[in-house]
């Protein structure tokens, strides 16, 4: 029988949350995820990464099934004058062993409810073109607004082209 994960909100790192956040972002990037960094991925570079994410106007949450941490996402809330009314999705990742079971979706109804009620009316994204990941947004609602070619360089020194995303609440 399977838990349903629990998606928290964190406000500050314990060492056994950046422990489960650099062991997922090791093993997503180490599956081929376009997510900024290249394999194989260290634990060092994993955690300083976590380290530096926290600050203002970053909103992370994370999904977690007993111990484990299973997936995670940011919001990002624009802090400029002319922009807050707008707020970037990021670095949504689910652990490989814990794909398919709807926790990318919880975690991104997580974020779209928590932007609106910080009066975040339009969302933006990018993703690699050809990700799975295409097909969530686009099935949420969101509008393909264009693409950048030669945008993220994988693994085997490949370029590829980012498709960026946008959605009125």
């Amino acid at each position: 029988m399977t838990t349903e994960p629990i998606i928290t909100l964190v406000e500050s790192l314990t060492p056994e949350i950046e422990l489960g956040l650099s062991e997922m972002l090791i093993s997503v990037v180490n599956d081929g995820a376009s997510i900024g960094f290249l394999p194989p991925l260290d634990k060092a570079e994993a955690l300083d990464y976590w380290r530096s994410v926290l600050g203002p106007g970053v909103l992370l949450w994370i999904a977690r099934e007993g111990d484990t941490v299973t997936g995670t996402i940011q919001l990002q809330l624009a802090r400029k004058a002319n922009a807050l009314h707008r707020a970037e999705i990021a670095k949504l990742m689910v652990h490989p062993d814990h794909r398919r079971k709807g926790i990318a979706g919880r975690l991104m109804d997580t974020a779209e409810a928590t932007a609106a009620a910080e009066d975040r009316e339009l969302l933006t994204l990018d993703t690699r073109e050809g990700d799975p990941s295409n097909l969530l947004y686009q099935s949420r609602g969101f509008i393909e607004a264009g693409r950048i070619p030669y945008f993220a360089r994988s693994g085997n020194g490949e370029l590829h082209t980012t498709v960026l995303y946008y959605k009125k609440q």
